[in-house]
């Protein structure tokens, strides 16, 4: 069994892989998610 921490981790990698995929950045991927997580508080 996976904790939250491994669980966010390989969220992350995958997100990065289809970033990188599309041609985005580290940087890309900072603004989106300060963006999601900014939409999904409100």
């Amino acid at each position: 069994m996976i904790d939250k921490k491994e669980k966010l981790d390989y969220e992350w990698v995958n997100l990065i892989l289809e970033a990188k995929q599309l041609g985005l950045t580290i940087e890309d991927i900072k603004d989106y998610f300060e963006l999601g997580k900014l939409k999904t508080n409100t």
